[in-house]
Order: C-alpha cells, then structure tokens, then sequence
C-alpha cells in the first residue's frame, strides 16, 4: 500500500490502494481484496480515516468489511451500483455513499470526478495536483519514460475491457476528456505499483493518448481533435 511499510500480498487482479493524507482527514483511494489487523494498524497510526472511493466494480472485493473495520464510508459511483453483490448490511448503519454528481468531494481538497468509460461510473480521484486514475485510464509502458520521446508515443490507453484487449470508442474516450477538462494535474497514479507518470505537461499526455488512439481507431475526424489543453 505504501513505500514507508504497507502489505505486499497480492490476491485476485493485485491492484493496489492509495492512502491520502490531509489536514482533514485521509482518504483511502481503492483497496486491496486482503484485509488483517498489521494493515487495519497501519492505517489508523498515519491518521483519522474519513473516507475509503473506489474507482470501479473490479474493487468492490470485500468494500463492505473495511468499512466496518474503520467505520467509515464507502464512495462508489450510482451508475455502477448494479454491481453490487451484498447487501449493505455488515455494519450497523449503511455504509455505501452512492456518487450521482460529476464531481463530489470526499473531504476538502479532494474530488472524485466521474469520468466513465471502463464502466459507467468510473472514478479518478483529484488530490492537490495528483490524479488516481486506477485503470480508468490505463498507464501504459511508454508513459513511464519521457525522454527523446518519437511524436506519437502515447502514455495512457482506455479500454473497455483490459484483459480481452477491446478498446474503449471514440465517443466514450472524448466523454471521459470532457469530464477531466476543468481540473488540472501534473501526475497520475495507476492500478498497479510503478504505474505513475509525473511531468508537468501530464494533462495534456492524457489528451494527447487520446488523440493517438482514436486516430488509430480509423476516425481521424472526430471531434476531440479540436480539443485544446
């Protein structure tokens, strides 16, 4: 979960989860499928926990017992709430806090910003100017390296399904800029450890993926060509 000491088990997908320290209160982004007392410890010692997000359905996984674990809310989105496989009953009071809006924030400083595309709802989480994207935008190996870069190299892929490798189209990739436009950023942090690009123009990477892939995708006319960052 974290350089300074987290849990390094990996079950099912073997996403990781990003914990978000404010003045406020700390925000845990996503969560790993195992939960013992060692990570439940080091949680609660960097800090209140005022909110767990997760970005998707794919880590719904056990949502339910770490929000009774640290008695707090769970922030999924309302277009993904389908999903869900339980019901809400494994703490006293319901834990789930569905997000309708576009744009909610968690605790000051932090905003969950629907952006769609792998799924309906799909989230990115906007701390400072750090973007956790989780696989809404999906890091790609070229994105890590930023030197002597030929035009063209993309950073990031969006895609409907990642393992079957099936593409996200035109229109749901131009959506899901609209709905990142009015924020700003200089990182992005992945799914998965190593998956964080950091460079000042990263906003505009974003765009830039984008472009390559729906041009690639046989639509070089489209509309998010006369999209500007």
């Amino acid at each position: 979960m974290d350089k300074s000491g987290g849990i390094a088990r990996q079950l099912a997908i073997g996403q990781r989860a990003i914990l978000i320290e404010t003045p406020e209160g700390n925000v845990l982004w996503d969560l790993i499928t195992y939960l013992d007392d060692k990570t439940i410890e080091f949680i609660k010692s960097r800090g209140p926990l005022r909110a767990i997000v997760i970005s998707h359905p794919h880590y719904y996984t056990t949502h339910l017992e770490w929000a009774r674990a640290f008695s707090v809310p769970i922030y999924t989105s309302a277009d993904d709430a389908s999903w869900f496989n339980r019901a809400d009953t494994v703490s006293p009071t319901p834990s789930r806090h569905l997000i309708a809006d576009t744009a909610t924030t968690i605790v000051p400083g932090v905003t969950a910003i629907k952006a769609g595309g792998h799924f309906p709802g799909s989230l990115v989480l906007l701390w400072k100017k750090h973007l956790m994207i989780a696989d809404t935008f999906v890091t790609v190996p070229s994105g890590l390296y930023h030197h002597d870069r030929p035009p063209g190299t993309t950073s990031y892929s969006f895609m409907w399904s990642i393992p079957n490798m099936i593409p996200l189209s035109p229109p749901e990739i131009h959506a899901m800029w609209k709905a990142v436009a009015p924020y700003e950023w200089e990182s992005t942090h992945g799914a998965f450890v190593g998956m964080d690009i950091r460079r000042p123009d990263c906003k505009r990477a974003v765009l830039e993926s984008m472009k390559i892939q729906v041009n690639y995708e046989g639509h070089a006319g489209h509309a998010i060509f006369s999209e500007e960052c």
